[in-house]
């Protein structure tokens, strides 16, 4: 159940309660990036390398997150607009460093991948069964959902591709996933970015709102 079902007002994360499973999330993160950026250098996979730097921009952005909750919907939405942005950057490049990877291709060691993959699935389904219920709240707190939810199919995907490299003896399956998560990253950025946006516009100063006067029954305007 969302965090704001059984109200009309968006939530934006000002409850203790979010906020001590986000440092937890935060924790599970920074963890993760630093287990699999090792994983993925040793085992020459682009999958977990891409992964792991998933793993850093969420520790940063949640961090974000976490500091901007309780300030004005400004706030809040300029902070979900820099992690969209930041989530569309990172998305380039791990789809150029795939690009580059397919004129160099290696092959990487199928049985880290699948091992630490699956620790970072592990990681990742943790996280997004801890905000469940916080998924539906404002652009700030709904990147934080998507993130998580996307970093869990990813590492599905990087067990999955761990197997093929093995079964084809080839690195074209490692390829295949971090350019799929690469447009993952890409289109959730497109979502963040357009609802932190539409916050953002919502908030502009001096935007006026038609109303009908119950006694007079004409339109006049009411500041917001």
């Amino acid at each position: 159940m969302s965090a704001s079902c059984c109200s009309n007002v968006t939530f934006d994360g000002a409850s203790a309660q979010y906020k001590r499973v986000l440092w937890i999330v935060i924790a599970i993160n920074a963890t993760m990036f630093v287990v699999e950026l090792a994983a993925g250098i040793t085992a020459q996979s682009m999958a977990l390398r891409a992964d792991a730097l998933d793993f850093l921009g969420d520790s940063l952005t949640y961090g974000l997150s976490l500091y901007v909750i309780g300030k004005s919907t400004r706030w809040r939405a300029s902070a979900a607009l820099a992690k969209g942005i930041s989530l569309a950057l990172m998305g380039t490049w791990v789809m150029g460093m795939t690009i580059y990877r397919t004129f160099y291709l290696g092959l990487p060691d199928d049985l880290v991948m699948g091992s630490v993959g699956a620790l970072a699935f592990f990681a990742n389904v943790t996280s997004a069964l801890l905000l469940l219920r916080f998924r539906d709240g404002d652009a700030n707190v709904r990147s934080v959902w998507l993130c998580s939810r996307n970093d869990a199919i990813g590492n599905v995907a990087v067990v999955m591709a761990a197997g093929a490299v093995y079964g084809t003896g080839t690195g074209w399956p490692d390829i295949l996933v971090a350019a799929i998560m690469a447009g993952l990253f890409l289109w959730s950025a497109v979502q963040i970015i357009r609802q932190s946006l539409g916050e953002l516009r919502a908030e502009q100063p001096g935007k006026i709102t038609p109303e009908i006067s119950p006694k007079t029954a004409t339109f006049g305007v009411r500041e917001q």
